[in-house]
């Protein structure tokens, strides 16, 4: 305090007050931040005991990560500190969402020892917009599904619902997830994987069947393969015969047999594990012993 009896404070004194670095509070009152209330004789800057209070309010908006342009707003009363909160909150979840995306390409870079041309590759599928993203999955449907009318519709809506967009706010394994997807749905090879499944799917379908036929199929494959593997019912035995009648009817078993093989592809069931974990859901079982038996019981009667 300077020997005046004014009560007023030199930078030093401030400094010492709020233990801060005479040169921080220097810079904030050189910024505007902290004008000084009055000038010495000798022309220095002189605060009373509402700079300090005005310091410690500066200190607290820096702390929190505010810039001193948004903190001379707020002191001036441009602007509330709940509003500047308010769009900091959005800047930082903005940064946030970044970061995460940041994580997940250099964790998928470590994890797969990539070369510099799939690391660009990836940090630029990872940093697509909602828009750009949206594109990609448009693409990939009209190309699996185009003239294909006769196909189950309720298979178009689980596949639109599989390769769904990221989440607004995605964990970095989301973030992974959909990188991997991003790069799968746009192989030319795993596209004419999926159209070839679809194909089957529509070959299958006569006029009037009712939209989701195809999953009660499945479900129906799996219930009557689940229970013949329970009873040690082996593929090629005549008991086998009889739940592939209860279950295919009079179709060519080496038709089914094809599509059911289409269907049980490796690549289409990592499509399916990724978009779960887009999704934020559980991964689906692929169900792989119930679908091993039904081909292979298949293959012994196509072989007759």
């Amino acid at each position: 305090m300077i020997e005046d009896g004014t009560g007023l404070l030199t930078i030093g004194e401030l400094a010492r007050a709020t233990g801060l670095s005479v040169r921080t509070v220097r810079y904030w009152s050189d910024e505007g931040a902290l004008p000084p209330v009055a000038r010495s004789t000798g022309g220095y800057r002189l605060y009373d005991a509402g700079s300090v209070a005005r310091l410690e309010l500066v200190r607290t908006l820096r702390e929190l990560g505010l810039g001193l342009a948004d903190v001379r707003r707020v002191l001036t009363g441009e602007t509330t500190v709940a509003e500047v909160a308010a769009a900091h909150v959005a800047a930082l979840d903005a940064q946030i969402r970044a970061l995460k995306v940041t994580r997940a390409v250099l964790s998928t870079v470590a994890r797969r020892g990539s070369t510099a041309e799939e690391t660009t590759l990836m940090n630029k599928l990872a940093r697509l917009s909602a828009a750009e993203r949206r594109r990609i999955l448009d693409d990939f449907m009209a190309e699996v599904f185009e003239g294909i009318g006769t196909a189950d519709p309720d298979i178009r809506q689980r596949l639109r619902f599989a390769a769904a967009d990221l989440p607004d706010d995605p964990t970095p394994a989301q973030v992974d997830a959909w990188v991997e997807l991003a790069e799968l749905i746009q192989d030319p090879e795993f596209r004419a994987t999926m159209r070839r499944m679809i194909e089957f799917n529509a070959a299958g379908r006569g006029p009037g069947v009712p939209a989701g036929s195809s999953l009660r199929f499945m479900s129906r494959l799996i219930r009557l393969a689940g229970d013949a593997l329970k009873d040690g019912v082996a593929p090629g035995s005549p008991r086998a015969a009889a739940v592939l009648r209860e279950l295919i009817g009079d179709a060519d078993p080496a038709a089914v047999r094809e599509r059911l093989a289409s269907a049980t592809d490796v690549r289409l069931v990592r499509y399916r594990e990724l978009s779960a974990i887009v999704n934020g859901v559980e991964p689906p079982s692929s169900y792989e012993e119930e679908f091993g038996w039904v081909v292979a019981a298949l293959g012994s009667q196509a072989a007759r």
